[in-house]
């Protein structure tokens, strides 16, 4: 459904101690300047009665923002602004909370969840991620539930860095300071130190198109037929487990892309690669633990064929080893960074001159998505709006942690075609069209 909201207040919210004059100047990482410059958006929703969200309002907002305010002590970089694609000044100006009334009940939403409409939800708009790092909308819907929606600029921050600040967040509100409040290191432009990226635009795949984001979730027991699709490729090369739920629903999704694009005409040119988000925290030597903040992902990129069918046997063992290369030594080059530099401009090249065609793949499954708890519980779910890149999917575990939901953004018309699927849904339940 179409969701109508109204913006009721804005303020700044700032950190509740000054930050230290030694620590005003915090420097981006390579891997902060190599990543995109937009926001990444979550939407937490909790059920409240009309009643006690209508007595509690005033109180719920202004303990929110005073956790806030303390919270931005711990993590003071995002209370300050971007610069430059160089540093982050952490000069406390703050970040801005907005108060939104939406006309409609949390159950409607709940009910068919439309990722499009949940844009309206967060206080940025996504593909702008200029010199604020954070800001956060809270949604008051007319049956007194809540949905906190929550943006954080990729320029300074990967998805567990993000997790990890919401439930530190969570655990400030709830007053659950000792066992739950682990100060985040900053360590990132130490490990990566910065690069001049002069003639690299980071904005590279960033959609100008008009893109459509859709829902697909797969129950437990689907999962486990897609998995056994697959199996045979893992027997194959010595694996027994079978594929990973993650590695079984790449090569499924990348099918139906493929059967999806059969009628369009591509050039003998170019070519197709699927590209996993991969994180580094466990493979750099020592590993980091998860409160480290910054960006520690890459990128492992398979080059399939075209004709990869859906039974191409093979897929899931080539995805598999691309990922396996981002080890230790991978690691160890990245630090020096130039030739990094000069793999990803000549990727941009390509992607520009229409050479190169990517279906990307992200998971958040396994992170701690469903931990924050400000207080009142724990969230009844939590969403992604629309996001700004094409031929991407990302992967988000269900409530109930067992199933996967797959919200995969596609141009228009080739969502036309992908989201009719007839193979797809045999698997996946799809939303419901506004």
């Amino acid at each position: 459904m179409k969701l109508k909201v109204e913006v009721v207040s804005k303020e700044i919210i700032k950190p509740s101690s000054p930050t230290p004059d030694q620590l005003r100047h915090y420097q981006l990482s390579f891997l902060d300047q190599i990543s995109p410059p937009v926001y990444n958006p979550l939407v937490l929703f909790y059920p409240m009665t009309k009643s006690n969200i209508q007595v509690k309002k005033t109180k719920v907002i202004d303990h929110l923002k005073q956790s806030m305010s303390d919270a931005l002590t711990y993590y003071y970089p995002l209370a300050g602004r971007i610069n430059d694609n160089l540093f982050v000044d952490c000069n406390d100006e703050g970040i801005p909370f907005v108060e939104a009334q939406v006309k409609c009940k949390l159950s409607d939403v709940l009910e068919n969840p439309v990722p499009n409409e949940l844009n309206k939800l967060v206080p940025f708009v996504l593909d702008n991620a200029e010199e604020l790092p954070l800001g956060i909308q809270f949604n008051v819907f007319d049956c007194g539930g809540i949905g906190i929606g929550a943006c954080i600029s990729h320029k300074i921050a990967d998805a567990l860095s993000f997790f990890t600040f919401l439930n530190t967040w969570a655990a400030f509100s709830r007053g659950d300071h000792e066992s739950s409040i682990v100060s985040p290191e900053f360590v990132s432009a130490k490990l990566f130190p910065p690069k001049s990226t002069l003639g690299y635009e980071p904005r590279v795949g960033i959609s100008t198109e008009r893109i459509v984001t859709k829902r697909f979730v797969f129950s437990a027991s689907k999962i486990q037929e897609i998995r056994a699709k697959y199996a045979k490729s893992t027997a194959c090369a010595g694996d027994q487990k079978g594929p990973s739920r993650i590695e079984a629903l790449s090569a499924f999704l990348w099918s139906r892309f493929v059967a999806s694009i059969k009628a369009k005409s591509i050039p003998d040119s170019c070519f197709y690669t699927i590209v996993h988000a991969v994180n580094l925290r466990t493979r750099i030597d020592p590993p980091l633990p998860e409160h480290s903040f910054g960006n520690f992902y890459r990128i492992a990129m398979t080059v399939p064929s075209i004709n990869s069918g859906e039974d191409c046997c093979d897929l899931v063992n080539q995805m598999r080893e691309s990922i396996r290369k981002i080890d230790t030594e991978y690691v160890k080059q990245l630090q020096d960074g130039q030739s990094h530099l000069d793999f990803i401009q000549e990727r941009a090249e390509r992607f520009i001159r229409g050479e190169m065609v990517s279906f990307s793949f992200t998971s958040l499954c396994r992170f701690p998505l469903y931990k924050a708890d400000f207080g009142w519980g724990k969230p009844i779910w939590v969403g992604s709006p629309s996001l700004t890149f094409k031929n991407l999917v990302v992967f988000m575990d269900t409530v109930s942690g067992d199933g996967i939901e797959a919200l995969i953004n596609l141009k228009e018309e080739d969502m036309a075609i992908f989201g009719s699927d007839e193979v797809l849904l045999a698997y996946a339940v799809s939303q419901k069209d506004c």
